[in-house]
C-alpha cells in the first residue's frame, strides 16, 4: 500500500494504518532500534512505541515520506531508551563508540535556548551530506544515522574494514572544517 494511503487511514483513524505500517516497515523499523539499543526485546518495544508514536502524530501531522518519518521516530525511542536505562552494556560498546567518533559535533544537552543553534546545525550537516559522493554518504549515515557496526558496512558496500574506518575519519574530519569554516564552534 502506499504511504499517501496509509496515512490517509491515520487520518481516518483507521486500526488498519498500524496493520499497513507494520507490514510495509516493521523490519525495517526493528533492524534501526536493534541498531542502537543491540537487543531485540528493547527492539521490539521500540517499534511498538513508534506505531503508538505515530498514531498520536497522524494527525495533525501529515509527513511526506512515513518511512522516514517512521525511522525518525523509532531512532529516537531508541537513543532515548538507551539513555534512560543505560543499555550501554546490552549494546556491545558500539553506541557508545560512534557517540565518541561524533562526540565534538553532536551535544548531548536537551537544552531549549539551543534549539535555533541545533537546527541550524541539522541544516550544514545535510549540506555537507548532500556535498559528499554517493558511497562515502551512504557509508557515513550506515554509520552515524543507522548505528551500524564497521563489519555490517563493510559487508554491505563490499569494501573491507579498513577502508571504511579510514573513510569514516576523513570525512569526520571533513565535516569538522566545514563546520568551522561556517562559524560552528567545535
Amino acid at each position: 500500500m502506499e504511504d499517501s494511503k496509509i496515512i490517509g487511514l491515520f487520518e481516518n483513524r483507521s486500526e488498519e494504518a498500524l496493520f499497513e505500517t507494520e507490514k510495509k516497515y516493521g523490519s525495517y523499523c526493528f533492524a534501526c532500534a536493534n541498531n542502537i539499543l543491540g537487543n531485540e526485546e528493547d527492539a521490539k518495544e521500540t517499534v511498538s512505541d513508534t506505531y503508538l508514536s505515530l498514531w498520536n502524530s497522524i494527525p495533525p501531522k501529515k509527513p511526506e515520506s512515513l518511512k522516514a518519518f517512521a525511522a525518525k521516530i523509532c531512532r529516537n525511542l531508541a537513543l532515548n531508551k538507551l539513555r534512560s536505562e543505560k543499555a550501554e552494556k546490552r549494546g556491545g560498546g558500539e553506541t557508545n563508540v560512534i557517540f565518541d567518533e561524533i562526540s565534538e559535533f553532536v551535544s548531548g544537552k536537551d537544552n531549549p535556548e539551543i534549539s535555533f543553534e541545533k537546527k541550524e546545525l541539522a541544516k550544514a550537516i545535510d549540506g555537507f551530506l548532500e556535498e559528499l559522493q554517493k558511497e562515502k554518504r551512504k557509508i557515513f549515515i550506515l554509520r552515524y544515522w543507522y548505528f551500524e557496526s564497521i563489519e555490517k558496512i563493510a559487508e554491505r558496500t563490499g569494501k573491507t574494514e579498513s577502508s571504511i574506518r579510514n573513510s569514516l575519519f576523513r570525512e569526520r574530519k571533513k565535516l569538522k572544517k566545514y563546520l568551522s569554516e561556517r562559524g560552528f564552534e567545535i
